[in-house]
């Protein structure tokens, strides 16, 4: 298992820096599928959970690359900060309640939809300005309750919002990278929290944060974040984007069938 994860890190750090993707798109799936094979309860929850929670090391190794150039605009992030956090903590709560099966549908469908957007380059278009507070805190509270359902950093929705703000892309993804902060402490917190003393979970679990798999993904997702920030920075990264498209769909097509069976 140790491979895989250290593998899955890099994979997971270098979306991270390149996409503005906290990395759960990658991580959640093949947890998932690493604990079912080791017949772990609670599976998906344990999945989620424990993605939340790389995502906060990977997101402050990829703000700070982002950041050294520039590109994070702070003012947004902090506008966005308070609505992200109490709907990560939501969030957490509505999964906790849910049973595997139907967030692996969740996930699954979410997981298809990132894909068409990604592969088929659908971007909406720009807004005029920046919408007030309440628009804002209602756009945080919505990115950071999906976000901790399904596990992610939120780059998936975070970077399509702000490109609607009219703000710049290579902006968009750099403050994605730093919204996925909040997102991953408030969901991680609210995974920890709904999952302690659930009986059932493997040894060495905070709730629903399994260590050892935390641990091996951290080790090697913020040693490649800062390379996928370089290179956001230095291509265009349509190919790459195609490809990851394609990835993400044989990922969430795997996960569909897996819950409907």
């Amino acid at each position: 298992m140790l491979i895989t994860l250290l593998l899955l890190g890099a994979a997971a750090g270098l979306l991270a820096g390149l996409l503005g993707v906290g990395g759960g798109l990658v991580i959640v799936p093949v947890l998932a599928l690493l604990f079912a094979d080791h017949n772990f309860a609670h599976a998906m929850h344990l999945a989620i959970g424990t993605s939340l929670a790389t995502i906060i090391f990977t997101s402050i190794s990829s703000v700070y690359a982002h950041h050294r150039r520039g590109a994070v605009l702070w003012q947004l992030f902090w506008r966005l900060t308070p609505g992200i956090v109490v709907g990560a903590l939501i969030g957490s709560v509505i999964a906790d309640l849910m049973a595997g099966d139907s967030l692996r549908l969740v996930f699954a469908i979410f997981e298809l939809s990132v894909a068409a957007q990604m592969g088929f380059g659908l971007r909406p278009d720009a807004h005029r300005g920046i919408p007030g507070s309440g628009a804002m805190s209602t756009a945080g509270g919505l990115i950071g309750s999906v976000s901790a359902v399904v596990g992610i950093g939120g780059g998936t929705m975070t970077v399509p919002f702000l490109v609607w703000c009219n703000v710049k892309m290579q902006q968009a993804v750099a403050t994605a990278a730093a919204v996925g902060l909040p997102i991953a402490v408030g969901g991680t917190a609210g995974f920890a929290w709904r999952g302690w003393g659930e009986v059932g979970l493997p040894e060495y679990s905070l709730g629903y944060i399994y260590l050892p798999a935390l641990l091996g993904v951290v080790l090697t997702s913020v040693l490649f974040a800062p390379l996928g920030a370089r290179i956001a920075h230095a291509l265009p990264g349509v190919l790459l984007k195609r490809v990851f498209a394609l990835f993400l769909t044989g990922l969430g097509l795997r996960m569909l069938f897996g819950a409907l069976s």
